[in-house]
């Protein structure tokens, strides 16, 4: 995982860093919530994040909602109206859904070999 993200039950937060308070802040995302914490520290923002999504889940209890969870699976993607026909085809030749297509080039791209 790259040093500038963290990830807790499930849950993923982008790090960055507050020149002018100079502190660490961190953001949930995959989620629709806004869920913020900071530290002055590495450890004090690790410590911050843990807290933030505990109380989050601990929250949603309280009030009868359910926690969100991240990344569903389920997204829309735009595309060349070109591209769109060329993976169907490519889909239909193959005897496979068009997700299926669509799963196999993001794996491809995610863990191609970097030279």
């Amino acid at each position: 995982m790259k040093s500038d993200m963290m990830k807790y039950k499930g849950y993923s937060a982008s790090i960055g860093y507050d020149e002018d308070d100079k502190i660490f802040v961190g953001e949930v995302f995959g989620i629709q919530d806004s869920l913020n914490f900071h530290g002055r520290s590495i450890d004090e923002l690790e410590t911050a994040f843990h807290n933030c999504i505990d109380d989050y889940v601990d929250f949603c209890k309280q009030v009868g909602k359910e926690p969100q969870k991240t990344f569903s699976g389920c997204f829309n993607v735009r595309t060349l109206p070109e591209l769109h026909e060329e993976a169907s085809m490519f889909a239909v030749e193959n005897k496979i859904s068009l997700n299926q297509v669509i799963t196999m080039a993001i794996e491809s791209f995610l863990h191609k070999e970097t030279v």
